[in-house]
C-alpha cells in the first residue's frame, strides 16, 4: 500500500464522517444514499435518505411506489431525473431477482455511472472499484500536482487510472455481508472523499493541519487554489417565466411537464408570455439558478369566477389538494407566495 493511501486511511479513522448509510452493507440503502448525494450536500441529503428509508425500506416498497409519489418525496431536491431513474431502477432489481453484486451489473441500473457504480461496489461488496467524485479529482490533482483538465476526455482516463493504482488490495477480506470491517477498497474510497470534503476543501483547504502537507505538490509550488484545473464550458444562459396561479371557486389549473424536460413528471400552475389584466403580482423576478441557466420567475395571482380558456393539457384540482403534486423547487418557492383565504393578498402592485 502507498504511503498517500495509508496515510489517507490513518486520517479517515480518526475523522471521517459517521452517516447512516455507512452502518450498513445493504445494498439498497447504500445505493439510495449515492443516488440522493449525486448533486446534493450531505447535510440536505441526509433528511431525504431517511425519509425515503422510512417510506420505503426495501427496493421492493419502492418499486411498489408511484413515479408521483416518488417525485412528491423527492420535491426540493432538484435534478428531478434523479428520482425518476431511481424508481425505474428499484423495477430493474425488482425484475432482477436480486441487487446486482458486479460493477458491470451495477452499472447497467438506470442513472448509475462509472462513479456511483464503484461507490456501490466497493461500499456494499467489497469490489475493488476506485471512486472518482470531485473531491477526489481535487485531493489527486493537488496533491500530484496534476493539471490536466478533469472534464476533458484525457482528464478523466488519468484520474481513474491513478485512483486505481492507489486502491488498497482486498486479497484476504472476509466479505460476507454480516461482516462488520469496511473492505479496503470501501475504507480507502469513503476516506478519500471525506478527506476532499473535510480536508481539502475547495476554498480554504486546511492546508497547515494536513497529514499529507509534507508530500503535496500543489502546496509545495503554491498552487493549491489552482488545481484542479477545468477547462472553460458553456455560459450561463437567463430565461424569463410568467406563472400565474388561478383561483377558480376553491380550485386551481395545473399541468405536467412533459418527456425530455429537466422537470419531467412534474405540476406547476399556469405558464403564459400573455398576463391577463386582472391579474395580481405577487413576486417579481424570482431567481432559480441551475447548471446552465438562471431562471427570472414573475407570478401572478388570479381569482377569477371563471375559468380561463387554458391549453387543453392543464387539469383543475382542489387548492386543498394541491400539496400532494410534486413540484419543481422554483414552483415550490412561488406557491408559498400564494396567500390563504382567498382576500388577502395585497392590491396594491
Amino acid at each position: 500500500m502507498s504511503d498517500f493511501s495509508q496515510t489517507l486511511l490513518n486520517w479517515f479513522r480518526e475523522n471521517g464522517r459517521d452517516l447512516p448509510w455507512r452502518q450498513t452493507r445493504d445494498p439498497y440503502a447504500i445505493w439510495l444514499s449515492e443516488i440522493i448525494l449525486q448533486q446534493t450536500q450531505v447535510k440536505q441529503g441526509w433528511d431525504y435518505w431517511e425519509r425515503f428509508m422510512h417510506r420505503w425500506p426495501t427496493v421492493e416498497a419502492l418499486a411498489a411506489a408511484t413515479e408521483d409519489e416518488v417525485l412528491r418525496e423527492w420535491q426540493g431536491l432538484g435534478y428531478y431525473s434523479r428520482a425518476r431513474n431511481l424508481h425505474f431502477a428499484a423495477r430493474q432489481i425488482v425484475a432482477l431477482g436480486y441487487f446486482p453484486n458486479t460493477i458491470e451489473g451495477i452499472r447497467q441500473l438506470k442513472g448509475v455511472g462509472d462513479y456511483t457504480a464503484a461507490a456501490i461496489g466497493s461500499i456494499a461488496f467489497g469490489l475493488p472499484a476506485a471512486v472518482v467524485d470531485g473531491n477526489v479529482y481535487r485531493v489527486l490533482a493537488r496533491h500530484f500536482g496534476i493539471d490536466t483538465p478533469i472534464n476533458t476526455s484525457e482528464g478523466k482516463k488519468l484520474f481513474q487510472s491513478l485512483a486505481q493504482s492507489l486502491l488498497p488490495s482486498s486479497e484476504r477480506f472476509d466479505q460476507s455481508p454480516s461482516s462488520f470491517l469496511l473492505p479496503p477498497s470501501s475504507e480507502y474510497n469513503q476516506a478519500i472523499m471525506d478527506f476532499g470534503a473535510i480536508q481539502c476543501t475547495p476554498q480554504s483547504p486546511r492546508c497547515l493541519i494536513c497529514p499529507l502537507q509534507e508530500s503535496c505538490d500543489a502546496l509545495r509550488t503554491g498552487r493549491v487554489e489552482q488545481l484542479p484545473v477545468k477547462q472553460k464550458t458553456l455560459k450561463v444562459k437567463e430565461r424569463r417565466l410568467s406563472y400565474i396561479y388561478i383561483r377558480c371557486k376553491g380550485e386551481t389549473a395545473i399541468h405536467r411537464r412533459g418527456k425530455g424536460d429537466i422537470w419531467q413528471g412534474l405540476w406547476e400552475p399556469w405558464l403564459t408570455d400573455e398576463i391577463p389584466p386582472a391579474a395580481i403580482l405577487l413576486q417579481q423576478h424570482v431567481k432559480h439558478v441551475l447548471t446552465h441557466r438562471i431562471l427570472l420567475a414573475d407570478f401572478y395571482l388570479l381569482d377569477t369566477d371563471e375559468r380561463p380558456l387554458l391549453p387543453e393539457d392543464y387539469i383543475w384540482i382542489p387548492e386543498v389538494d394541491i400539496d400532494n403534486y410534486g413540484v419543481p423547487r422554483l414552483v415550490e418557492r412561488l406557491l408559498s407566495l400564494v396567500p390563504r383565504g382567498g382576500d388577502s393578498y395585497p392590491h396594491d402592485h
